[in-house]
């Protein structure tokens, strides 16, 4: 699917989204505190992924820097095998002083990429100066990486509005705001229905904004692990997903099969629309993420 123009590794994303009109790109998150075994599985994860040539991998970075360490290797282990590092960074929790140390050691360990993120408040956790000391929104962190000047910032996306606010109006210029604090593009949070991907998309371009707003795709392959994320993230399910996790959630290679043709459909619906440019949100499940891959013929 890509283009004849070469990839560009582990430079400006934004650079190679200037030049080819098509991307595939792969989420994957650091084990938990104490999971060496995991990080070992990860790093595996990576290396297949290397197979499908994404144009980069993005990292989750936890909420006031849990798992920051764990990030920072992975970034730096994508880095190393020739491949562009998207590390997240959410403000949570963080002052300003607290900022420019990470950016530092990102940049020391090569990454040139931030998904800057304004964050979650975990459960349980208290931070020393509050959840929200310096930071209300992603764009006061954006504002200070773009300052910095070494990175290409990505920001978030939603298509069905903020779980904190469902207006799409307030959406689309929270985007304008983020563009104007020095985001560079966009990935949005999962769809289970294009419509909505579309509806935003076009309210976006009617208000003047055209950088690219990647659509983040995740597979449904394990009933308990999806309803966890859905009751998070508050998206939308349609009635037939909705069904296939209820009746698959105890048969799991069931449930893995339908959610892998459902996101078969999804990717084809985009593709059917022009849409070239892909994230998926992979849970570390890089067989499972090949398979749609290639019979989505993205590569």
């Amino acid at each position: 699917m890509h283009d004849t123009v070469k990839n560009i590794k582990n430079e400006f994303i934004s650079d190679f989204f200037n030049s080819r009109k098509d991307a595939i790109s792969f989420e994957v998150y650091p084990p938990k505190k104490g999971q060496k075994k995991q990080f070992e599985i990860i790093k595996n994860t990576i290396k297949r992924l290397k197979d499908l040539d994404p144009d980069f991998i993005s990292v989750t970075y936890g909420p006031g820097g849990t798992n920051k360490g764990k990030a920072v290797d992975i970034s730096e282990y994508i880095k190393n095998h020739d491949m562009t590092p998207l590390a997240h960074l959410t403000s949570v929790g963080y002052t300003k002083e607290d900022i420019q140390p990470i950016l530092d050691k990102l940049a020391s360990v090569g990454v040139k990429n931030i998904l800057a993120l304004r964050g979650d408040v975990p459960q349980n956790v208290i931070f020393p100066h509050g959840a929200w000391c310096d930071f209300r929104y992603a764009k006061d962190l954006i504002s200070i990486i773009k300052r910095d000047g070494r990175f290409c910032i990505g920001a978030a996306a939603y298509p069905e509005g903020h779980p904190d606010c469902k207006d799409l109006k307030i959406s689309i210029d929270h985007l304008k705001t983020k563009i104007e604090a020095g985001a560079d593009f966009f990935i949005t949070q999962m769809f289970f229905d294009n419509q909505l991907y579309f509806d935003f998309l076009n309210r976006a371009r009617d208000a003047g904004i055209h950088k690219p707003i990647i659509p983040g795709i995740m597979p449904v392959l394990r009933a308990k692990q999806i309803s966890k994320i859905l009751a998070l993230s508050d998206a939308y399910v349609p009635k037939k997903l909705s069904e296939a996790i209820l009746k698959y959630g105890d048969h799991p290679d069931a449930m893995e099969a339908y959610g892998i043709e459902y996101t078969l459909r999804q990717i084809d619906g985009l593709k059917h629309q022009g849409i070239t440019r892909f994230h998926i949100y992979t849970m570390n499940r890089w067989e499972q993420v090949t398979k749609i891959i290639q019979l989505a013929q993205l590569k």
